[in-house]
């Protein structure tokens, strides 16, 4: 589509006036002088006819001559014959001069080609002296950045004639100049000053008669539109109040899934270049493809894009300013295209000496409308045609995109564009340079969703405190203690910050797969992702998850390194043995020893599933990577050719927590529907082992709570050989003996077990005396005195937690009983044992609270902190999994090492047998 620039006269008619643009002023000639001037100010008769446009033509072989060497047009054209060549030639061949028209101005003030006093001479045009004459013009730029001011030979050459111009025969293309000079001092205003935004200003503020451009009150006939206002709030109007006449979708149409800004361009002189629209990379300095070019302006993709330019190259590319005016193009029902105009926020424009546009209130913002992106030429002093001294680049650009609160269609508020210019002193054009960006965001309000967050943390942190108080409750009855001392305060607190870890973590995962589903997955826009200032609380939240949660991981782990544990031995000895009796010189007969490999074994066996867990943490989120861009695609491949946008926090939390939780639980359903069932099940194949061995287990997490596993065999004894046992083993499959479980016909091996402060103190005078010394370093080193004393521990200890068991002792004795539901809900006993202790059944086998089986979901939530918190300092999900397994792997071996040296001082097991 052809776009004039210009009015022209018809074919017949003389240009009697023209002011540029559309004031032209025409005049028909008469019938007898029906040709006009090459100039097109004048009527000259033609003999040869004319041509299309209604100039006079000539044979091909001729030359057209309209004045003689004076200057003076002729009445009747003339057409020169040529010699026949090929070689052209011109008046001035023919005549020995060229005829050029005087400038308007002067025609129009002294009828001649002379601007002698008192007329003014200015910028190659004449005024007269006798007319109202704009103010003097500033010609000096002050570059704030440097501290430096320039006297710019070209403000000096056309300021005050572009001025003067415009003021007095409000020529189109004079306005244009004054407002690029405007532009080029940053739009900056000062009551004081006459530079070339007060005249600007001042020949606006007196042109009102002039009427206005296309009902825009900020647009003045001949006059470009530079300025939207200085009334305060008019930027917030302007920016939040109207909305753009269309909406925008991920899917669809290209016109209502990419951006179509277009621009109108000017070069330095005020003439209109073209309209042309700013894919290709228009206002991005950095060199790309067309592909990473033109991504900027699909709708809801944010974009950015820096580089490094050298200022030669600059120089080179930008000899004179290009200026824009920028809008969007949208259709209306009608099927006409529409365009709007872009606001602009100069960061380096003043308003009276001040930088009003820097801070965030908008209510002092200046909008403007007009940018350039390389001004090299007001910089140059005293000539024109020498390296400028200083220059001045858009640094940084950003078109900011505002979503409708509550738009259901992608409604949005008119674009805002925000430029940063930089003022560089040129020294050496070779090796110096200049970083610059460009950059499309997209914003919406986040207050209506941070609200919601605050309500719903405020809501799960009042419950999480009520639920940390009855831990706390029941922590106390546990440990057999009703005073409120320190030490409770602080154990509420780290049941709280356990508790306050989760409710941090379930905002979080929340939130982060609200976005990840909510933005993809829509078509018509109604949500936009937050902006990384807007993202400071959900990081701030993972961070306190983090670290809650590693508080609340660490005091597990140290709680699992202290139990209480011991292995009880039900086996009893086969017969006597004769046996020499050391200084008495004679043989007596002895107890047969029972063999220590089986509970050697089955401390093995503990040790070794102390670290067990559900699931295997490994993954690999790499391959998801791509639904954490910043765009609207799904995409979970990129093209290397295409624009990869830069990673959401949000996003990539939502992304990595996603498919740690959605594998952990299909591993967690795998584990529990397959590999328990028909692999093997190490929590109950351990159980069973207990039984086989004829070993119990007799644990105590707390003061006054624990753990039982009943491993007494059914058959009497363990310590056989494989035919006795094989048997035993027929004999249980074919139900010719009892059951296992410790009360008659029952098979509840494992209890929840509540003791007496009466039971924990004969528990603690046989364990003083077992853990005086924590096993011998050497067997054969250790003193006779010190193994015995072990030994002898050990078997009180053995005798008496049997006994026990057995029910021998009636001032602790214990019953067995099932608990409450609300019991097992809120994981605490309602029932103080305080004449007799209480097992409960326990089917679950929650024994593994004290090994990581236990605890599958406090580790499975700290590695996805631990995850996250890497990822979102590093941007890399290869590095946070590389640490995390690391991190694991340090963790286990702590598990593992400081748990075996447990075992083996509270079960006197010596730790080279612990495998």
């Amino acid at each position: 589509m052809h776009i004039s620039t210009s009015c022209v006269c018809l074919p017949g008619f003389k240009m009697v006036s023209n002011n540029g643009g559309p004031s032209v002023t025409c005049e028909k000639c008469p019938e007898n002088v029906n040709g006009v001037t090459e100039d097109g100010w004048n009527c000259i008769a033609c003999p040869k006819g004319l041509t299309t446009e209604g100039k006079c033509k000539c044979l091909n072989n001729e030359i057209l001559v309209e004045r003689d060497v004076n200057g003076t047009l002729l009445k009747e054209a003339l057409c020169i014959h040529c010699d026949g060549s090929e070689q052209s030639f011109s008046t001035s061949d023919v005549l020995g001069n060229r005829c050029i028209r005087c400038e308007q101005t002067f025609i129009n003030v002294s009828k001649s080609c002379d601007c002698s006093e008192p007329n003014i001479l200015t910028g190659g045009l004449c005024f007269s002296s006798s007319g109202h004459f704009p103010p003097k013009g500033v010609a000096t730029i002050h570059y704030g950045q440097l501290g430096i001011a320039v006297t710019s030979a070209w403000f000096q050459k056309n300021l005050q004639a572009s001025a003067a111009a415009c003021w007095l025969y409000s020529n189109l293309t004079s306005c244009q100049a004054l407002g690029n000079m405007c532009v080029m001092n940053m739009n900056s205003l000062s009551s004081a000053s006459t530079d070339a935004c007060g005249l600007f200003q001042y020949i606006y503020a007196n042109t009102a008669g002039l009427g206005i451009v296309h009902s825009i009150s900020f647009w003045r006939h001949y006059l470009p539109w530079i300025y939207y206002g200085d009334q305060p709030g008019l930027a917030s109007q302007v920016l939040d109040t109207t909305q753009f006449p269309t909406g925008f979708s991920f899917k669809g149409t290209n016109k209502n899934i990419k951006l179509q800004f277009i621009a109108a361009s000017y070069d330095v002189e005020g003439n209109f270049l073209k309209w042309q629209s700013l894919e290709g990379g228009v206002l991005q300095l950095c060199p790309d493809t067309l592909t990473r070019l033109d991504a900027a302006y699909i709708f809801g993709t944010t974009y950015q894009q820096s580089c490094t330019v050298s200022v030669s190259k600059i120089l080179m590319s930008f000899p004179k300013p290009i200026f824009y005016d920028v809008y969007l193009e949208y259709p209306e029902d009608n099927g006409q295209q529409y365009l709007w105009a872009i606001p602009v926020l100069n960061l380096n424009l003043q308003y009276n000496e001040m930088l009003v546009n820097q801070g965030s209130n908008r209510n002092n913002w200046l909008l403007t409308r007009r940018i350039f992106l390389v001004d090299a030429l007001s910089g140059k002093e005293n000539d024109l045609k020498k390296q400028p001294r200083i220059i001045r680049i858009a640094s940084k650009i950003t078109i900011s995109i505002h979503l409708v609160p509550n738009t259901q269609r992608g409604a949005i508020y008119p674009p805002l564009i925000t430029i940063a210019y930089t003022d560089l002193l040129v020294q050496n054009p070779d090796t110096q340079s200049v970083t610059v960006s460009f950059s499309v965001n997209y914003e919406m309000s986040q207050s209506e969703a941070q609200i919601q967050t605050d309500i719903a943390l405020g809501v799960l942190g009042g419950l999480a405190v009520l639920w940390s108080l009855l831990k706390t409750a029941g922590w106390k009855r546990r440990t057999g203690s009703s005073v409120i001392d320190l030490q409770t305060v602080f154990k509420f607190l780290l049941f709280y910050a356990g508790d306050l870890a989760n409710v941090f973590f379930i905002i979080t995962v929340g939130t982060g797969i609200y976005w990840l589903i909510f933005f993809k997955a829509q078509q018509f826009v109604s949500v936009l992702l937050p902006i990384p200032s807007q993202e400071k609380h959900f990081v701030t939240y993972i961070g306190c998850a983090f670290t809650l949660k590693a508080l609340q991981f660490l005091h597990k782990l140290i709680s699992q390194l202290v139990v209480d544990i011991f292995f009880i031995d039900w086996e009893r000895p086969k017969g006597k043995v004769l046996k020499a009796v050391e200084g008495e010189g004679g043989i007596r007969s002895a107890t047969a020893p029972v063999s220590i490999w089986r509970t050697y074994f089955i401390a093995n066996e503990w040790n070794e599933i102390q670290t067990v867990r559900k699931i295997n943490p490994l993954f690999q989120v790499v391959g998801f990577s791509n639904l954490a861009v910043m765009d609207s695609s799904s995409s979970l491949t990129r093209s290397s050719e295409s624009y990869i946008a830069p990673w959401s926090r949000i996003l990539r939390f939502g992304v990595s927590s996603a498919v740690w939780l959605v594998i952990a639980m299909l591993q967690m359903v795998f584990f529990a529907v397959f590999y328990e069932r028909f692999i093997e099940d190490k929590i109950r194949q351990f159980v069973d082992l207990c039984s086989m061995s004829n070993i119990s287990v007799f644990l105590l997490s707390h003061n006054c709570f624990g753990y039982y596993i009943h491993g007494r065999s059914v058959h009497g004894h363990a310590d056989t050989n494989m035919e006795e046992m094989n048997m035993n083993l027929k004999r249980e499959a074919e139900n010719l003996c009892s059951q296992r479980g410790l009360l008659p016909n029952t098979d509840g091996q494992t209890f929840q077990i509540s003791i007496s402060r009466r039971m924990r103190q004969q528990y603690d005078r046989i364990h003083e005396t077992l853990t005086r010394k924590h096993g011998p370093t050497r067997l054969l080193d250790s003193s006779a005195n010190t193994f015995e004393q072990s030994t002898k521990a050990y078997h009180t200890m053995n005798k008496f937690l049997g006994s026990f068991i057995d029910h021998v002792h009636k001032e602790m004795d214990y019953i067995v009983k099932d608990k409450l539901l609300l019991e097992r809900i809120l994981g605490m006993e309602f029932m103080e044992p305080i004449e007799k202790s209480i097992f409960y059944n326990d089917e679950g086998h929650s024994f593994s609270d004290v090994l990581y089986y236990g605890n599958e979901a406090t580790l499975l939530i700290f590695d996805m902190l631990f995850f996250s918190i890497v990822d979102l300092a590093s941007q890399s999900f290869v590095l946070a999994a590389i640490l995390t397994y690391v991190q694991q792997e340090i963790f286990r071996f702590i598990r593992n090492t400081v748990g075996q040296k447990n075992l083996a001082s509270k079960t006197l097991v010596d730790e080279r047998f612990l495998i």
